[in-house]
């Protein structure tokens, strides 16, 4: 009788040790069972999955209690981002990972005076194609109340999908609550404008989250990007071709007026609004980059551009005669070189300049436009369809 309770004793604590060292459910490595510890949370990934999808989120559910810390961390000691639910009992990665990537999560959880521990390690797929990005404005540039953020990519971006994608990685945040939204110029530049003008002095901040951002099939957002700016004082050029003068506001107040020259007849100015897109002092202009070689070679000094195609404030002594008075230019808008060189020194890249009286309309697309539009028709051509406001900086 004593051999088979002896044998009955050793039958239970042989149990009893098998189920102490018992692993925790769900897709990570837990410690769950182990006296005085609660059950380990879930994490989706599972340990040891291989080609994650960068765009998949990795989650993490308390089994019991509520998370009490989660990080997600690459073979670099990179930190994703993440949120914790309001209950305390699931956490989300806020963006994508990056292509090609080793990632370990390490979530806590807390059940009373009961906690546990759960890990997981996988890795992501690499992207066939690396979607790389530009910028602008430049990071720290002090710019005017109408610059529109561009985002400029390294490959084609054609179907809707891929489009809502890019948009939703794109964070923008601001001193002022502004309300914009983006908007595709083509399929592969996404920019951003306010509904109406920034307001001076707003500081702008956009984070761009494009690692892991699938854009098309195989191609994949790599890297994010951030960049930072101020909205600088509120320049507004008025230029007229039927009175042949400039109007130059700040702050709403004409701080000066001058007399120019714009495009012959069969050369016309563009109407529309503009901005100065950016500045040189020196340049030559030359017919040929506009279709037309041998017309005309000619140095120019205080260029202010206006459009891609080629349309600048510009200092022209050759036609002060005309200036105020008559239009003879090629298409530029000519201006003293004592005005000229004012409104080169005044003038930020971003700052509005609108002319009218011409008979030839502004083309959207030529350079940044983003006011050659209306805010509908703006709208239009975001991919999500909706407005956007800026979080707090």
């Amino acid at each position: 009788m004593d051999k088979v309770r002896t044998g009955a004793a050793v039958l239970v604590a042989a149990l009893a040790l098998v189920a102490g060292c018992s692993s925790g459910g769900g897709g990570g490595k837990g410690d769950g069972g182990h006296k005085g510890a609660a059950p380990p949370p879930t994490i989706t990934p599972a340990n040891g999955t291989q080609q994650v999808a960068p765009e998949q989120p990795v989650q993490v559910k308390a089994t019991a209690g509520r998370l009490s810390d989660v990080t997600v961390t690459d073979a670099k000691g990179h930190k994703a981002e993440g949120k914790l639910s309001p209950d305390g009992r699931s956490w989300q990665t806020s963006w994508g990972l990056t292509p090609g990537a080793s990632y370990t999560v390490t979530a806590h959880g807390k059940d009373g005076d009961k906690q546990s521990t759960a890990t997981s390690t996988f890795t992501t797929v690499a992207a066939k194609q690396k979607l790389e990005s530009g910028l602008s404005p430049l990071d720290g540039e002090n710019v005017g109340v109408g610059m529109p953020v561009q985002l400029l990519l390294s490959d084609e971006v054609p179907s809707k999908a891929g489009k809502q994608a890019v948009e939703r990685a794109l964070e923008l945040r601001a001193s002022t609550p502004i309300t914009g939204a983006w908007s595709w110029v083509n399929d592969k530049e996404v920019d951003f404008r306010p509904k109406d003008y920034w307001p001076s002095g707003t500081k702008v901040k956009l984070v761009a989250h494009l690692a892991g951002v699938k854009a098309g099939d195989g191609l994949y957002g790599v890297k994010d990007r951030t960049l930072s700016f101020t909205i600088g004082a509120k320049h507004y050029t008025r230029i007229s071709a039927e009175s042949h003068e400039a109007k130059v506001y700040n702050a709403d107040r004409v701080v000066r007026t001058m007399p120019v020259s714009l495009g012959r007849p069969g050369d016309d100015s563009y109407t529309g609004v503009m901005i100065a897109q950016e500045k040189d002092a020196h340049i030559i202009m030359d017919s040929a980059t506009t279709g037309d070689p041998g017309a005309y070679k000619i140095p120019t000094e205080w260029n202010v551009r206006m459009t891609y195609s080629g349309t600048f404030v510009h200092a022209a002594p050759w036609s002060t005669g005309a200036q105020g008075n008559s239009n003879v230019s090629h298409g530029c808008v000519n201006a003293s070189p004592e005005d000229a060189k004012w409104f080169f020194n005044f003038t930020n890249r971003g700052d509005i300049i609108e002319v009218t009286g011409t008979s030839r309309k502004l083309r959207f697309g030529n350079g940044p436009t983003p006011w050659a539009k209306s805010w509908d028709a703006w709208l239009q051509d975001s991919a999500l369809g909706q407005p956007v406001t800026t979080s707090p900086l």
